[in-house]
């Protein structure tokens, strides 16, 4: 009975936590028009953002980058590589919008493990302005991104991020990564952040230039092979906050396969577990896997039936996340239960992958969580 009485408090206390980070999203992120106001006082801003060959949304993000509802901001891309397909697009757009700051750098400056912090390093030493949004070259900015942005900002931020949402799934799998970006990963973000722990993400972050050139500079972004993680700790190390938009942005997905969706959150699990060790082990009681599994024994125990507890326990977790999906606006479709059916088959096996790996490959490049400054040392 005693084993009982604890699986069922772990279960209603994992099922209390999912529904009050459910109602913090809710309250933040509802959906709205993409017309939020710019300030009167709005800054300019420099928009840096690393590109590395054609992706299939490429044409339509490029350009959603020139036609932004702001009145002033440059644009930087940077390619490593004169050969890359992405050169022709690029200077294409930029001749097509004469009336906006735009340029094309290229060059690869090794400051660090990371393929990205190596792009974009020329791009932030360009920036003209005090603040500069770091984007990844697959977010969609919405016409109203800077100023969505600037709003996050207070006194003490010294960073504003938005997590990437899924969007336009043309397969399955792709949905199974909705399942993963949008309810659930956002999701806990805005719960550290409700409880003063906000962590920054990479996919689209905007930086008050002076926090982070006091602290080095972009180079200072390779203290970790994720510079999300660096970046978070550089921003708590000056007693500061990272802050997330209100109404986070899209990353269209197309199709994806299994192995990729699993590679990527794979990768990312053993980066959480190695900047952030006292973080990732809760992450055991993700999803509602753990959830379902102690609630069905503590109901077994105390003489009900397991796999009514089961149903009752999934139907309140993912019912949940259904509603949060459509305040949000978020992709809803038939197949989004079986999605986060199997998106929490996944999640404790991505938990353990975290675990025991270390090494992983990004833009084909092989690359391991350990040590990074004493990796870009020998290679």
């Amino acid at each position: 009975m005693i084993i009982a009485t604890f699986l069922a408090c772990l279960c209603a206390f994992i099922i209390m936590m999912n529904l009050i980070s459910v109602a913090i999203m809710a309250r933040k992120c509802r959906a709205r028009p993409r017309n939020l106001a710019v300030p009167n006082d709005a800054p300019p801003v420099t928009i840096v953002r690393p590109l590395r060959g054609l992706e299939a949304f490429s044409e339509e993000i490029l350009r959603a980058s020139f036609e932004l509802d702001y009145p002033q901001y440059e644009l930087i891309f940077c390619v490593q590589s004169e050969d890359d397909p992405i050169i022709p697009l690029v200077n294409r757009m930029i001749a097509g919008h004469q009336d906006r700051e735009a340029r094309l750098l290229i060059g690869d400056d090794r400051i660090s493990v990371n393929p990205k912090l190596n792009n974009c390093v020329k791009g932030w030493d360009a920036a003209r302005y005090d603040y500069v949004i770091l984007a990844d070259s697959n977010a969609l900015p919405p016409i109203d991104y800077i100023q969505t942005m600037l709003a996050a900002f207070q006194e003490d931020t010294a960073l504003t991020v938005s997590m990437p949402i899924g969007s336009r799934p043309a397969s399955f799998w792709a949905l199974v990564e909705c399942a993963i970006l949008n309810t659930f990963q956002a999701r806990w973000q805005y719960g550290a952040e409700a409880i003063g722990i906000g962590f920054a993400q990479g996919k689209n972050m905007m930086w008050r230039r002076e926090v982070l050139d006091r602290a080095g500079g972009l180079a200072a972004l390779g203290a970790e092979v994720a510079e999300d993680a660096a970046a978070t700790k550089i921003v708590r190390a000056r007693n500061m906050r990272v802050r997330l938009v209100d109404m986070p942005f899209e990353q269209p997905l197309g199709a994806r396969t299994a192995q990729e969706v699993y590679t990527r959150h794979a990768r990312w699990s053993r980066l959480r577990r190695a900047t952030f060790p006292a973080y990732y082990a809760p992450e055991i009681m993700n999803g509602s896997f753990v959830a379902v599994l102690s609630g069905a024994i503590a109901a077994q125990g105390f003489g009900f039936d397991p796999l009514v507890a089961a149903a009752i326990i999934i139907s309140l977790l993912h019912g949940s996340e259904l509603v949060l999906a459509k305040i949000c606006g978020f992709v809803l479709e038939w197949r989004t239960p079986f999605a986060l059916a199997i998106r929490d088959l996944l999640l404790p096996v991505i938990f353990i992958d975290g675990l025991i790996f270390d090494n992983f490959s990004w833009h084909g490049e092989a690359m391991t969580v350990r040590e990074p400054r004493d990796a870009l040392k020998t290679s």
